[in-house]
């Protein structure tokens, strides 16, 4: 239902041509579109989706709230030029629970 309201909402502003809406476990990112430069997650997760990571481009980003589910740290993940990833803690928060294959899976 989220998808098709997004895609009826998009149409509506004038956007249907040029954003495409996928329906999909987010927590496995979207491979057919990757590599990316930047990804976004708004919800929390037990751990660092491997999946998001390995769709990441040469110094893209990766932003997510990790941790338990009513104590998360924001991450930002940046792929060096070298493969290397560098983590940076941003603060203590909390963000809904990430469902899915590499999210919270129960209750």
């Amino acid at each position: 239902i989220l998808a098709a309201v997004a895609r009826r909402n998009l149409a509506t502003l004038g956007f249907d041509d040029a954003i495409q809406v996928v329906e999909g476990d987010g927590t496995e990112g979207w491979e057919p579109a990757a590599p990316y430069d930047a990804i976004v997650v708004s919800a929390g997760a037990p751990a660092i989706p491997r999946p998001l990571v390995e769709q990441l481009a040469s110094g893209g980003r990766l932003v997510l709230p990790i941790g338990e589910r009513d104590d998360q740290v924001l991450v930002r993940l940046r792929r060096t030029a070298d493969g290397v990833l560098a983590e940076e803690y941003l603060g203590h928060c909390r963000f809904v629970e990430l469902k899915g294959v590499y999210g919270w899976q129960d209750g």
